[in-house]
């Protein structure tokens, strides 16, 4: 029980930081931290993966995040660094890192079968809460034509993403891992 709520917390924390922090909108260079943290939060929690996971599907997924949200790091640093804007930390980017790093310590502490339900869960979770903070918050407030194409660009990624989450999940279920 424990774990679950320490992934609904990071969560919850980047839905509200999202609504709440920002209720004039973010600014661009808070609008790259929170891309980039949010995208690193899942690399780190998909190296993990790679290291613990039981499942073979389960291995797989972690390595498609990796690689996805690593090439999401790459183009946002890209563009960032083509339009001179340095990102700037945030509530909602310091949020989401406390989120990933709480995320992280539950998860080491578990092993076979549970670390692999936990871990969907919370990629579950995340990619809903990444996907309605970037509909709400992070396409509306962009200013920048290039930095709002990007979100709209990676955007089918993470709901792709969401699925095979909620697809494993419903699996692991079924086995009863």
């Amino acid at each position: 029980m424990k774990m679950k709520f320490t992934a609904w917390s990071g969560v919850l924390a980047l839905a509200a930081a999202a609504n709440v922090a920002f209720a004039a909108g973010p600014t661009d260079p808070q609008i790259a931290a929170i891309v980039v943290t949010a995208n690193q939060v899942d690399i780190d929690a998909g190296k993990l993966a790679l290291s613990k996971a039981h499942s073979k599907d389960v291995k797989e997924f972690a390595q498609l995040m990796i690689t996805d949200h690593s090439g999401v790091n790459k183009s946002a640093t890209e563009l960032v660094q083509k339009l001179h804007v340095t990102p700037e930390a945030n509530p909602t980017s310091a949020s989401l890192q406390k989120g990933g790093d709480d995320n992280e310590a539950a998860l080491k502490k578990l092993k076979g079968s549970a670390f692999d339900r936990a871990y969907v869960d919370h990629e579950v979770a995340y990619h809903q809460a990444v996907l309605d903070a970037v509909d709400t918050t992070l396409i509306p407030s962009a200013q920048n034509a290039e930095l709002k194409a990007l979100l709209i660009k990676v955007r089918p990624a993470f709901v792709a993403h969401l699925e095979h989450a909620k697809n494993l999940q419903s699996q692991l279920s079924k086995k009863g891992a």
